[in-house]
């Protein structure tokens, strides 16, 4: 017998990560610059038993090995809420009663959309994004829209203006249900939006009456190599006060990947709850002893600590792989990139005419050369560019991402040569 789906289950597809790691696990000698995995050496072995061994000591440890709360554990929740305020400058993004615990940022977004979206209804997104985000979006069936960009990659405000026209005049503009921003050493251009950006797009969306929930990911936020981004967040601009708005922070990406410990912070009292509503019927919470790590690492200053090696570590490896990019003359084949930095990519820009999609002639090439990376066009709500590469320096170390670093160089070069 067929299995019957539902219209949801019948949209889904495999996701492109899950089959580019795999793609990596069934050849041993492929080097992939694919997936955005942290450094497996950098993960804090000492820190967690510390961390654990106090909490299992500890009076009243045993309290986290029973289910917690659904919004998370209170001291987590003050203590993610006053680091945000001191990045922000201010207490009015740091509040713990608008702040929730999540698995991962990638639960926010999730909770986000089901909770904001039926399907026919839009997205705005910039141009690129993080293509994960693009398939959740599409898989509960949301029309994906990018940003208008000028040639310096920022918003263009008339064009967008005249996108919200057009929309109006044709009835649609109601279906505009929310604007993401990945506004932090973005997944996957590294690029950081300023404030006036931000606070452009509010306004233009204003002067046409569309107040869409502004959705921010700042996964990357931490992940500096030599100063933070200056921009504050949404939550911190008074220009964008009338918008429902969601700040999406990890301490996946900054501290341990596998604890999967994310957070949430929505001043809106009447979505957030909404979000509650449904992540309670997810989980209950996520994991309350995940949870008392990370808030002991916290408390402790282990995690700052932690934090400050990472971003030496991934400064070093991003620049063994510029290393090899600039020794090698790929710029001489026609290709462009901008330093990252901060986040974990550089993002490629090849030459005119070529393609780099997923089953295009140069990604065999690669594969037979044996390096894998991320085609750029997965990284599009429409319209995708063909001849953008992603390329990760989080996983390899340095003398593996300088060889996968060349395996590219030599597929360019190929390539370049006819």
């Amino acid at each position: 017998m067929e299995t019957l789906f539902s219209s949801l289950g019948s949209r889904l597809t495999p996701p492109q990560i899950t089959r580019l790691m795999r793609t990596a696990l069934e050849n041993p000698d492929l080097l992939s610059l694919a997936a955005g995995f942290t450094d497996t050496g950098t993960l804090p072995r000492e820190e967690i038993r510390e961390a654990v061994d106090w909490i299992l000591t500890n009076p009243g440890g045993t309290e986290s090995l029973q289910y917690g709360t659904n919004q998370g554990r209170p001291g987590l929740r003050f203590l993610l809420a006053e680091r945000l305020a001191a990045q922000d400058a201010g207490p009015g993004a740091g509040d713990p009663a608008s702040l929730f615990i999540t698995n991962g940022s990638q639960q926010a977004l999730s909770l986000a959309l089901q909770t904001l979206c039926d399907p026919g209804d839009i997205v705005l997104v910039e141009r690129p994004t993080y293509f994960v985000f693009l398939e959740l979006a599409r898989g509960l069936g949301i029309e994906l829209h990018s940003l208008p960009a000028g040639e310096d990659g920022k918003t263009d405000a008339n064009g967008l203006a005249g996108l919200l026209s057009g929309w109006k005049s044709e009835g649609r503009l109601a279906r505009l249900k929310a604007v993401y921003l990945v506004s932090y050493f973005s997944n996957p251009s590294s690029c950081s939006l300023e404030e006036a950006e931000k606070e452009r797009i509010g306004r233009v969306l204003a002067d046409h009456g569309a107040y869409p929930a502004l959705i921010e990911d700042a996964a990357y936020r931490d992940l500096y190599f030599d100063a933070p981004h200056p921009s504050r967040s949404i939550l911190r601009l008074d220009s964008l006060a009338a918008f429902p708005r969601l700040y999406a922070g990890t301490c996946t990406k900054a501290f341990a990947t596998g604890l999967k410990v994310g957070y949430a912070v929505c001043p809106d009292e009447a979505w957030r709850e909404r979000m509650l509503y449904l992540k309670g019927q997810h989980d209950f919470g996520t994991a309350n002893f995940n949870q008392a790590i990370v808030e002991r690492v916290l408390e402790t200053g282990d995690y700052d600590r932690c934090l400050e090696g990472l971003r030496q570590h991934y400064r070093r490896k991003r620049d063994a792989l510029s290393a090899v990019f600039t020794s090698e003359d790929l710029g001489a084949m026609g290709w462009h990139w901008e330093m990252p930095q901060g986040g974990l990519y550089f993002w490629l820009r090849g030459p005119s005419g070529l393609d780099t999609g997923t089953e295009s002639v140069f990604c065999r090439q690669a594969l037979e050369n044996g390096v894998l990376y991320v085609p750029g066009g997965l990284c599009y709500g429409d319209d995708p560019p063909p001849n953008y590469v992603r390329i990760s320096f989080g996983v390899l170390q340095e003398a593996e991402l300088a060889e996968a670093g060349r395996r590219f160089v030599r597929t360019a070069r190929e390539f370049a040569l006819g």
